[in-house]
């Protein structure tokens, strides 16, 4: 049984910083994937995986906020995604997922628009606004 809680969001202008986090109580002693996505309001608007870390650490980064956003997990396997340089594009509700799969798998079946990718909690709204 997975269950994820994220916290950390609310309201930050353009060009600052915010932290995510997310608590996990789930099988970590497994392989397993961790990620962030994100989905913004709207109409039938997909979902945009951020990005995930692994059990052997190894992190991947979407395009869009590589170099700007760190996802990093601590010893209890809590999950952060630390957020600077925010952008207007960046407000949407941000969920924390884990699978127990590769991250390649996560990547591809979010990319589908499949909803058995993984589990996810109720997310944390971002909102950017000066």
């Amino acid at each position: 049984q997975v269950h994820l809680v994220e916290s950390g969001g609310g309201s930050v202008q353009p060009g600052g910083s915010l932290r995510l986090t997310c608590a996990v109580a789930a099988d970590t002693d497994t392989r397993y994937c961790m990620g962030w996505f994100r989905q913004a309001a709207g109409f039938r608007k997909a979902r945009e995986g951020i990005a995930t870390i692994d059990n052997d650490g190894r992190i991947i980064y979407a395009d869009s906020v590589k170099g700007r956003f760190t996802v990093s997990q601590n010893a209890k396997k809590t999950l952060y995604l630390q957020m600077d340089s925010v952008q207007p594009d960046d407000e949407a509700t941000y969920y924390c997922s884990l699978a127990h799969d590769r991250c390649n798998s996560w990547w591809f079946l979010l990319r589908e628009r499949r909803d058995d990718f993984g589990s996810w909690g109720q997310g944390t709204k971002v909102t950017v606004s000066s």
